[in-house]
This record gives C-alpha cells, sequence and structure tokens, in this order.
C-alpha cells in the first residue's frame, strides 16, 4: 500500500512540475454510468463514440457508479468499454462500486489500477479521491488512506498557488460522514472548483465558499438517450454543456467563475459535526483513544489483555486492553472487513486477498492458513472448536480451529457472503447478497434449508444483518425493510412484516434472556420484537432517539445494558429495563461498528474513519 502511494505521489509530484498556466481547453464529464443496469452498456458505448468524435476534447474524468452493484463482472465490463476511448481518462469509484463489492472494494483499484487520480492539465492541478461507503451501508466517506494521499499531494506541491479542480463521487456536504476532512485540506490551497455526481442531475451548488458542480448520470433512463457534460475552461471560468449523443444536442447550462478564493482570509463558519452531547453525561469518559491511518471496516474482538482490529491496509493488530497501545501485528495482502474471531489464544478473520488467518492472540504469529477463490468478507464464528465463515466464491467452509483442516465445504452459495453466521442448534445461518438465506447443517454442511425473499433487486438480500434465533426461530432484517422470522428447523416463513411507521433496516441484536429482538428504525428509533408472537409485535421501546439511521452493525446487550452504533459515530447505552438512555458518546463522525462490551463499565468502540476508543462508564442517568 505504502509503495503505491509513494508511487502515486511521484508520479503526480512530476507531472505537476510540467505545468502551462493560462491554456483554455476542453474537456468530457461523465458520471453515474452504472454498468448492469439495463441500458448502461449501450448509453455508455454511445458516449464513448461520441467524445471519439470530438478532437476539441483532451480528456474525460469519470465521477463514480461506474457500475451498478460492483461486481468484478460489472468492473471488468466498464473497463472494456472505457478502453475504447481515444483520449486520456480518469476515474473514481462511487458508492455503488465499494457497497456492494464482491472484493472488498480491491476489484476497482486492480482493473483501473487506482482508486484515486493526480494530474495536471492546463496550468490546473485535477485530483479524484474515492468516496465509499466500503461494504457497509451508511453516508458515504472519503477513505482515511485517501485522504492522507490528497494531503501528500497537495502539500507537495511546488507550486502553492496553482489552482485546483476536485473530483469525487459525493455532494461535499453531510452526504460524506467526513467531507469537512476533505474540505479543510482543498482549502490550503487554491481550489477553484468541485465536481461530483451522486445525484444524477445538472445542479450547480457551493460547499465551504467553493464552487461546485454535479453532473447529470450518463444513463438515458426515461429519454431516449443518455448524456454527459463537456467543460470549457477558459477566461477564467468553467462553462458546462450537456451533450446527448445521437440527438447532437449540446447547450450550456452553467458558468462557474474559477478564482482564487483566498481561504486562508475567511472569515465565515460552516457546519461542522457536533460532539456537545459528549458534555451532556458526565458519567462516561474515554479510557484510551488510537487513530488508524486506514479505514476500520470491521468490529473489533478481544483476548487475554488484547483488543484485536483489523484496516483496510490489510493488518490485524492488537491493542493492550489497558492502554490502547499496539502489542503485535500481522499483515495480509487485501483489504480487511473481516471481523475477528477469538477463542483461547486463536485469532481467526479473513481477508480479501482470498485467505483466512488463524493467528496466535498473544504475539500475532501465523498458527494457519486457508484459500479460498475469492476474498473472504465474511466474518468467522467459532463453535466447539470449528470455524465457520462464508466467502465470495460461492462457498461457505468448516475449519479445525487447531490446524485449520478443512472439515466440510458448502459450495452453492448465490452470490457472496459478508455478514457473521449464526450457530444454533446444530444449524448454521447465514445470508447473501443473492436474496438467498441458508441453513447447514454444521456438522456436515449439507444444505438443511433455503429461503428467497423473492426480489429481483440483490440490493434488497439479507446478507448484512447478523442472524438470531431463540424458540425454535430464526429472525432477519434486510434492505427491503422486512423483518422476517423464519422456521429454524424447515425455514417457513412465521411471520413477515414491513410497517410503514417502524422503517427498520439490518442493525438488530437479541435481548440477554431472549425475550426480544432488538430492531432500529431509519428514523433512529430502537424497539423491542417479541420473540413468542405470531406476528411482528412490539414489545418494547426506547427512549433512544437518533436522526436518520442507516448503519447495518449489530445491536448488543450486556449486563443489562443495550449498546446502538450510529453511523455518525455515536454510541449509545439504553438500560434494558426502562428503556433509558444511560450515557452517549460521539467519538467521530464516522459510521461505527458493533460496539464490543468489555467488563460492567467498559466497552470498545470502533468507525469506519479509524477510530478505536475505549470508553469507561458508571450507569446512572446524567443526562442535563
Amino acid at each position: 500500500m505504502m509503495r503505491v502511494l509513494k508511487n502515486t505521489i511521484l508520479l503526480a509530484l512530476l507531472m505537476i512540475t510540467s505545468l502551462s498556466k493560462g491554456q483554455s481547453f476542453k474537456f468530457a464529464f461523465v458520471s453515474d454510468t452504472h454498468i448492469g443496469g439495463n441500458t448502461a452498456e449501450e448509453d455508455l458505448q454511445r458516449t464513448v463514440n461520441d467524445i471519439n468524435a470530438n478532437p476539441a476534447l483532451s480528456f474525460v474524468v469519470l465521477s463514480g457508479d461506474i457500475t451498478e452493484f460492483g461486481s468484478d463482472e460489472e468492473l471488468t465490463l466498464a473497463k472494456q468499454v472505457l478502453d475504447g476511448l481515444n483520449k486520456p481518462w480518469y476515474i473514481v469509484p462511487g458508492n455503488h462500486d465499494s457497497n456492494w463489492s464482491e472484493s472488498g472494494s480491491n476489484s476497482f483499484r486492480t482493473i483501473f489500477g487506482a482508486e484515486t487520480f493526480a494530474f495536471t492539465h492546463g496550468g490546473y492541478l485535477f485530483a479524484g479521491t474515492s468516496s465509499g461507503p466500503n461494504m457497509r451501508m451508511g453516508p458515504g466517506q472519503v477513505p482515511r488512506e485517501n485522504l492522507v494521499w490528497l494531503d501528500s499531494v497537495l502539500t507537495n506541491m511546488q507550486d502553492p498557488s496553482m489552482p485546483v479542480i476536485y473530483i469525487n463521487h459525493y455532494p461535499q456536504d453531510s452526504s460524506l460522514n467526513n467531507w469537512y476532512d476533505a474540505i479543510d485540506l482543498l482549502k490550503k490551497r487554491n481550489t477553484q472548483l468541485i465536481l461530483h455526481g451522486h445525484g444524477h442531475g445538472n445542479r450547480r451548488f457551493t460547499y465551504d465558499g467553493i464552487p461546485s458542480v454535479m453532473g447529470r448520470s450518463n444513463l438515458r433512463a426515461k429519454d431516449p438517450v443518455g448524456g454527459y457534460n463537456i467543460l470549457t475552461i477558459e477566461n477564467g471560468a468553467a462553462s458546462f454543456e450537456e451533450r446527448n449523443p445521437m440527438e447532437q444536442t449540446q447547450k450550456k447550462w452553467v458558468e462557474v467563475p474559477l478564482q482564487n478564493h483566498h481561504y486562508e482570509k475567511e472569515t465565515a463558519q460552516y457546519h461542522r459535526p457536533s460532539f456537545a452531547v459528549n458534555k451532556l453525561y458526565p458519567n462516561v469518559k474515554v479510557v484510551w483513544e488510537y487513530q488508524d491511518d486506514s479505514d476500520v471496516g470491521a468490529g473489533t474482538a478481544t483476548g487475554k489483555g488484547v483488543v484485536v482490529a483489523t484496516n483496510t491496509s490489510g493488518e490485524v493488530y492488537a491493542l493492550a486492553k489497558k492502554s490502547g497501545k499496539r502489542k503485535w501485528t500481522y499483515k495480509t495482502n487485501g483489504k480487511i472487513y473481516s471481523t475477528p474471531a477469538i477463542a483461547g489464544n486463536y485469532v481467526v478473520v479473513g481477508s480479501s486477498d482470498n485467505h483466512i488467518y488463524c493467528l496466535s492472540a498473544s504475539n500475532g504469529k501465523l498458527l494457519w492458513k486457508a484459500a479460498s477463490s475469492r476474498p473472504v468478507l465474511g466474518s468467522p464464528a467459532i463453535q466447539d472448536k470449528v470455524v465457520y465463515i462464508g466467502a465470495s466464491d460461492g462457498h461457505f467452509r468448516a475449519f479445525s480451529l487447531k490446524n485449520g483442516q478443512l472439515l466440510w465445504d458448502f459450495d452453492q452459495v448465490n452470490n457472496f457472503v459478508v455478514t457473521k453466521p449464526l450457530f444454533y442448534k446444530g444449524k448454521v445461518y447465514f445470508g447473501s447478497w443473492g436474496n438467498d438465506f441458508y441453513a447447514l447443517d454444521a456438522a456436515t454442511g449439507k444444505l438443511a434449508w433455503k429461503w428467497n425473499n423473492g426480489s429481483p433487486n440483490r440490493m434488497f438480500s439479507p446478507a448484512a444483518c447478523y442472524p438470531v434465533a431463540t424458540k425454535g426461530k430464526v429472525f432477519i432484517v434486510a434492505p427491503d425493510r422486512y423483518m422476517t422470522s423464519l422456521d429454524a428447523a424447515t425455514g417457513k416463513v412465521v411471520w413477515r412484516k414491513q410497517m410503514k411507521d417502524i422503517r427498520v433496516r439490518e442493525s438488530m441484536g437479541m435481548s440477554a434472556d431472549s425475550a426480544l429482538v432488538y430492531v432500529k428504525t431509519m428514523d433512529g428509533q430502537v424497539y423491542g420484537v417479541s420473540t413468542i408472537a405470531d406476528s411482528m409485535q412490539i414489545d418494547w421501546k426506547s427512549k433512544l432517539q437518533l436522526p436518520y439511521e442507516l448503519v447495518p452493525s449489530a445491536i448488543v446487550e450486556s449486563n443489562g445494558i443495550v449498546y446502538v452504533p450510529s453511523h455518525s459515530g455515536m454510541a449509545s447505552a439504553i438500560d434494558r429495563r426502562s428503556g433509558e438512555v444511560l450515557w452517549k458518546y460521539k467519538v467521530s463522525n464516522g459510521l461505527m461498528n458493533p460496539i464490543m462490551p468489555l467488563d460492567k463499565k467498559r466497552v470498545v468502540v470502533s468507525t469506519m474513519d479509524g477510530k478505536i476508543a475505549c470508553l469507561e462508564y458508571s450507569t446512572e442517568i446524567s443526562e442535563k
């Protein structure tokens, strides 16, 4: 990772030294091609042909959502079409390329060469970054390693006054959890324009005083033909013309002045996330914090004296439970989105480098590793010295915890697995991004039953939730906002419900007494659904009220406290009996992974932007 980063920065710096200021030029701005959609390939091919026929265009930038589902097949097809361009082109991924990526967001980088770009043309520096969210539903996020890269590119510019044009998929506002981190970096230099997509329409914006333009989707939608934008940089302005291939239409719809805004003299105050909630609950405090230089896209595990975490640089590492200091590190060759599992001195985790690893919890030494033919994004579950884990190659496997021996291999999974499987009464349960939910015999790997939600849309799959079970029933929640109760033995639907006023998503968990399944709604409320009723019956409601919520991270109860993660870096603790909020603490503005209780007074929280923290609390309610 560091070698690629250094080489990319060096290339950018070499290009920066060969500036030719003051030129006028034209380029194509293409966004939201969504290859995999019904007309997407044809729409993109028309755009490629149209761009090729225009000798006035110097290059092409593509601002994300290149594919519909982020699959290797879709990414490869997009690359094949774009390779037909007869001029330079530069590309970054969007949320559709990363959130449902079977490769753990590695294939985009492999197929297109990088997920960032920096180049100069006509006296301007163009810099583009990725935007996530990677493998977790929530607001977008510029990966932390991309921010480190962007900082290096901007810091090492030989001419600090050179105008900058920044490209990202998302609007640079709260649509991105960490928009302000990117904005603050950009304002250290002469940033004059931001280009982005995501909204599928041509619109003009201003973000923290920086002019910005959203480009239309290349898809035709309800029109006979799709389209893109042609930008002309000339006489201190950027003019935008919408181009519709085949119809030969082109009209100027906006012109943006390009100028040095002298941000160093700026006095305006812009919105930033508030951490004021931390002052409302003096009964909770930070014991230690750790800041990773990469994203932390999975939960943590705890063993004797350590907290084990992973990151998107491919590292598995242990932090001292008392101090948060790194004790050991093991490096894999792919991004990790698998939450490790610990049993005794064994730490098991999957990596997108196509392997499952078992390490020593005490020193990080490799004990064994097993291969998959594709990335391993699923989280392991360990039961009775057996490791159960799913991968992206259509396989779900069981290994001996002691030596990594393959015990059985179920090879009929439709699409890929990202969830943590559930062990219940001799069966293993899990969902996939192919609309299916599976029950396998834990001893043999034979299919006991399979249930399909009937949706034609893979994005509605019951794939991201951690299933729970009790009283002979398995409970799941999916992005279609249905909650489903299945007979654990047969897979028959006990009940399946979508409630208009209770919009549940994948964040769920089981109460300690197995009486309730906790669910979090998109409206930021937490309910307890009865595990014995023959329908979706609400038996408990907390007093917690969060803003709009999407994070799929599991809800956990421990010692009478219900821990609720949010997509904006805030952990909440709720009293199980009364539903009262005991405390809240905001550690960052990043998407939060499942909260891990350590003991009766401490928990470990981790967020996608690389923050890991140990919180200590008392249980008295003390909101002012």
